[in-house]
């Protein structure tokens, strides 16, 4: 018998295999980066189907097998639904999940990242002014690279870094955006990936 992990997690990605299986790439609270598969998912009979998209915020239930991860069970959380859904969001949304999944090798957990972009990606589903999408982006990448240790004892980053994931970071990157950049380009640099 094997063990069902409970947890939650964010559908970074996802691609088709066989005749209607689905490979995931999920960012879980829990486990950290789990690569799922479930199968059947594409039939317009399974009960997932509408539930396992893309970006979607989810409770998810997981076993491991011998060689990889399977989504048994999934259901809505009934948050972040919107990221998607506008246009602006959507593609500061598409970058992100594209970056964890480079820098995100396996399971590995790591609560404290996974709430910080839970708590990043509230702010963002709130916002609608181009501008302000940029200065989340930049604060949620650079929020990531630290979780991760990229990111060092830069004094004049750690407010963006340590303080509560609130509406009022975006004012405080927009006055150093510049060198914010900067330090992330750095980072991403000394990750040779």
């Amino acid at each position: 018998m094997h063990h069902i992990y409970h947890t939650e997690g964010i559908i970074l990605g996802s691609r088709n295999y066989g005749e209607a299986g689905k490979y995931y790439s999920i960012f879980t609270r829990d486990l950290g980066m789990v690569y799922a598969s479930a199968q059947g998912v594409r039939r317009m009979s399974s009960k997932l189907r509408f539930v396992l998209q893309d970006f979607a915020y989810l409770k998810i239930d997981l076993v491991q097998g011998k060689d990889f991860w399977r989504v048994t069970n999934a259901s809505k959380t009934n948050l972040l639904e919107q990221l998607s859904k506008n246009s602006g969001t959507f593609e500061v949304f598409s970058n992100i999940a594209n970056l964890l999944k480079r820098l995100l090798a396996g399971v590995e957990p790591n609560e404290a990242l996974f709430v910080d972009l839970i708590k990043g990606l509230a702010v963002l589903e709130r916002t609608k002014i181009k501008e302000d999408l940029r200065n989340i982006e930049a604060i949620i990448v650079l929020r990531i690279l630290d979780n991760l240790g990229y990111i060092g004892s830069n004094e004049m980053l750690q407010k963006l870094v340590k303080s509560p994931f609130e509406e009022n970071l975006i004012f405080e990157v927009s006055k150093s955006r510049t060198q914010v950049l900067h330090q992330i380009n750095k980072a991403l640099k000394e990750t040779h990936l």
